[in-house]
């Protein structure tokens, strides 16, 4: 019933750029708080950024912080990650989720994920 699907993944050299996508689809009025995550082989899956329905509130984590930015366009229902300055420990599988607008658990829903490489 709720769909989320990433893209923009790839292989990158550090320094660069790329910008994630996630489009949402099926009950698209409700009024979702979007987030981030990302997973690399043998580590825990980690926090990359979260943005609000409204956009009013976004939080990173200092490992990212300065260099990735999170935003939204609900009139695409698509969240977007906008990545500067890659690393090589930026590399990971990164994965998009949903949950309720104003909640205060766990995402709802998470996409399949798309894999980022950024090579040194």
């Amino acid at each position: 019933q709720v769909q989320l699907v990433e893209s923009g993944g790839g292989l990158v050299q550090a320094g660069g750029s790329l910008r994630l996508s996630c489009a949402v689809s099926g009950r698209t009025f409700i009024r979702y708080d979007m987030g981030w995550f990302r997973q690399a082989p043998g580590r825990e899956r980690e926090f990359v950024a979260d943005i609000s329905w409204s956009g009013s509130v976004i939080d990173y984590p200092d490992s990212v912080k300065g260099r990735f930015t999170i935003s939204r366009d609900n009139a695409k229902n698509t969240v977007y990650l906008q990545m500067n300055s890659l690393k090589p420990e930026d590399t990971a599988i990164y994965y998009c989720a949903a949950k309720y607008g104003g909640s205060v658990g766990s995402y709802d829903y998470w996409g399949q994920g798309t894999q980022v490489t950024v090579s040194s």
